[in-house]
């Protein structure tokens, strides 16, 4: 494949579709990854527009976490004719000679997944590009002259407001910034507790001018549209300066690691060594020539990351010849969610072939279980995690279930089979939170006061905006697949005594069909027992009961909950998160936090859910794959939207689907990958051009299988040849259905 280029030609705003909301135009950014959590993120206009935005946001050990180092970056080029130009519009920081330039910005494009800027004025064509080292604190921003004739001079002057970058921008810049400088390395310090901001300039007589200078009021655009604080303060100890002529470069370096890591790499070797690595990333991931795959390998890269804040985490991992990795939930506020990782890593890492990382996800989150639950999340700049969800730990299994499948490694599920065994035994006995199995039913039910514990987690204050507490629906599918995936391990390896985990799958789901159709609208209840008895809202979390590997719903209504799934919840970006018609649907995620929570999970679009939709449609024998394959196609497009090269966390519930949320959300990137590959590739189990075609095994009435699938585990041919399956009395489960899936445990039956 040729080097990825996406162009947008039309860089500055989308205009349009924003005016036809009623709204300002947002700014379309761009966001630069360094593999710790760190990035470098802005507008493609050069504008400030968001408190996370900065030319270099350093991931630091905890307590610091990631902090904004280097916020604003204003560029002036003096032309040979003394003519004088901007490269960016932020007038607050420039002053009153920064006028709208979208003349001079002539195109923006990414060259795999790098932003590069086009600069053309007088006869001169200037071109920017911003690169951050791997696994490195440090960017690297580089301005070529492309061509024209006589010098450019080329003054950079860098503002600086030391915070966490989740901090609000009025947060009182209470310290005194100084400037030190050794030859052309320069140091900018605040106070011992925070890091030194490293500072060199490369080029024809480069210098710097110390010229202080505080500008105070500058406006983020898009913290007033969110209802934070939006007005701030910077502060810039004065301006770089340095020639070029045609074919030459000047670039700035900006980083918190010590001097013999910033000069490790000069701007050239740094640029070449990150571009390789991404092509390393694509010939890894071996998508040919698709280059809509080859573009969301890339993006998914963005979200893999080593914690650098959990320094003793990793110092612990690799002592035992092991190590940490985790996957960032969403650029830019989002920090590692145990929920989005498993769900991701699938798309991420194994769609990618990037096995080795994904092993160490899956381990590293299986050395923080605690009372037989996963971290929700780990706090920025903190060294332990969250517990409070219900619905973590059981994704947990589908993504070792994926892994064990794709990269044939065995032994991470031997070694984790004991953690999966006391996950399902915590959970019988009830856990935190009010997590537990009713002894009544055999039913997964969950609930506590002011916690939100499932996927729909909102909350405002103390108003928790979607509790689902008590039986929901998509937990209850995600319990029998995970009892079924555990009957099947430990048929194979053991454990598990004194568990009868094929007779608690085959309760939940007796009682699942009994307590979750809703006859009179044709679907599922979203909540049964919750606190206001049975919750008939039409949501999407009734898919999972059909798309998991073992999919808990009978067979006979999968065609009647997916009719309602197409009609009233599928969009073109995803499902809706509440079907219109509903008292509390919301059209459009807009507005000030309450707004916004309000909305979240009521009727906004999330582009994560069109895996889930897709895996379901896979089970029907026939099912259309040149739509869905078209459906998702429509993402493509998406890829100019927000965050040119990412796909955004949720769009609005109508027409024209507006982006917003987080900007990057892993989950939106993996799934739509996966799905994408899914649709295309060979089938790993009969080797069929596309995706499998074979009918879905399903239980019929009378609970005889038809269609029936094999029963063999694939493993990938570096790992050996493929175990036969220990004789047994009770049948053993398939760990790898194929795309429709089975109900291993009716055989059993």
């Amino acid at each position: 494949m040729t080097d990825l280029i996406r162009v947008i030609h039309a860089p500055r705003d989308r205009v349009d579709e924003a005016s036809a909301a009623g709204e300002r135009p947002p700014r379309r950014e761009w966001l630069v990854t360094n593999g710790l959590g760190g990035y470098a993120s802005g507008t493609v206009a050069g504008m400030l527009t968001r408190r996370y935005h900065g030319m270099l946001v350093a991931s630091l050990p905890a307590p610091l976490g990631r902090m904004v180092l280097l916020n604003h970056l204003l560029e002036r080029v003096r032309l040979p004719g003394r003519g004088v130009i901007w490269l960016g519009d932020q007038d607050e920081v420039a002053g009153a000679n920064a006028a709208d330039q979208t003349e001079h910005l002539a195109e923006f494009r990414l060259e795999l997944g790098l932003p590069v800027w086009r600069y053309r004025v007088d006869g001169f064509t200037v071109e920017k590009r911003v690169v951050m080292p791997h696994e490195q604190n440090t960017v690297h921003v580089n301005y070529r002259v492309i061509e024209g004739t006589g010098t450019v001079r080329f003054n950079l002057r860098p503002s600086v407001h030391f915070r966490g970058y989740g901090a609000a921008v009025d947060e009182s810049p209470a310290r005194i910034y100084t400037i030190a400088a050794t030859g052309n390395r320069y140091e900018l310090s605040a106070s011992a507790d925070l890091p030194t901001l490293r500072l060199m300039l490369l080029g024809t007589r480069a210098a710097l001018t110390l010229d202080e200078k505080g500008t105070p009021g500058v406006s983020y655009q898009m913290e007033e549209t969110r209802g934070y604080q939006w007005k701030g303060s910077l502060w810039s100890p004065g301006y770089f300066r340095a020639d070029a002529e045609a074919g030459e470069q000047v670039s700035l370096i900006a980083s918190s690691e010590p001097w013999d890591t910033v000069v490790a790499l000069s701007p050239e070797g740094a640029a070449a060594a990150e571009t390789e690595r991404r092509r390393r990333l694509i010939a890894v991931a071996s998508v040919g020539n698709d280059r809509f795959a080859g573009e969301l390998t890339l993006a998914a890269d963005q979200f893999i990351v080593r914690p650098a804040g959990r320094v003793e985490e990793s110092a612990r991992a690799r002592a035992a010849g092991d190590d940490v990795r985790t996957v960032i939930a969403g650029y830019h506020w989002f920090t590692d969610w145990g929920r989005d990782t498993m769900i991701s890593l699938e798309g991420l890492t194994l769609s990618t072939h990037r096995y080795r990382e994904a092993g160490y996800i899956l381990r590293t989150f299986a050395d923080h279980v605690r009372d037989g639950l996963i971290p929700n999340m780990f706090p920025d700049g903190q060294r332990e995690g969250l517990y409070h969800t219900a619905d973590a730990s059981l994704w947990l299994f589908h993504a070792i279930d994926r892994y064990t499948v794709s990269a044939g490694d065995d032994e991470t599920l031997r070694k984790l089979l004991p953690v999966l065994i006391d996950i399902v035994q915590h959970h019988l006995r009830g856990t935190r939170f009010g997590i537990r199995v009713d002894p009544a039913d055999g039913l997964f039910t969950q609930g506590a006061d002011g916690y939100q514990l499932t996927w729909m987690d909102a909350k405002v204050g103390d108003w928790v905006v979607t509790p689902r507490r008590g039986k929901a629906v998509e937990l209850n599918a995600l319990w029998y697949n995970a009892l079924c995936l555990l009957h099947s391990w430990t048929q194979q390896y053991g454990g598990g005594d004194g568990l009868d985990l094929a007779e608690h799958a085959r309760r939940a789901r007796e009682s699942f069909n009994k307590r979750f159709w809703y006859e009179r609208g044709g679907y599922l209840y979203d909540v049964v027992d919750g606190e206001h008895g049975d919750d008939p809202s039409c949501r999407p979390n009734q898919v999972f009961a059909i798309s998991l590997p073992h999919p808990v719903l009978d067979r006979e209504r999968w065609e009647p909950v997916m009719k309602i799934v197409r009609e009233r919840l599928l969009t073109p970006v995803g499902l809706r998160s509440l079907a219109p018609g509903d008292p509390d649907y919301k059209a459009r995620y807009y507005g000030d936090l309450r707004a916004r929570d309000a909305a979240y999970h009521q009727g906004t679009v999330w582009a994560w859910l069109i895996g889930p939709y897709v895996d379901a449609e896979l089970r029907f024998p026939g099912a259309d794959r040149s739509h869905l394959r078209n459906l998702l196609a429509g993402f493509d497009q998406r890829l100019d939207d927000a965050c040119v090269g990412q796909i955004s966390e949720v769009f609005d519930a109508e027409p024209p689907f507006l982006p917003r949320g987080c900007v990057a959300q892993a989950w939106s990137v993996a799934e739509v990958l996966r799905c994408w590959l899914k649709l295309w590739v060979p089938c790993r189990r009969c080797g069929a051009d596309r995706m499998c075609t074979a009918p879905a095994p399903y239980r019929d009435a009378s609970g005889a299988i038809s269609s029936r699938a094999g029963s063999g585990r694939p493993r990938s041919g570096r790992s050996g040849p493929r175990r036969p399956a220990p004789a047994s009395a009770a049948p053993t489960p398939s760990i790898a259905p194929c795309s429709s899936g089975s109900d291993p445990l009716a055989r059993a039956r």
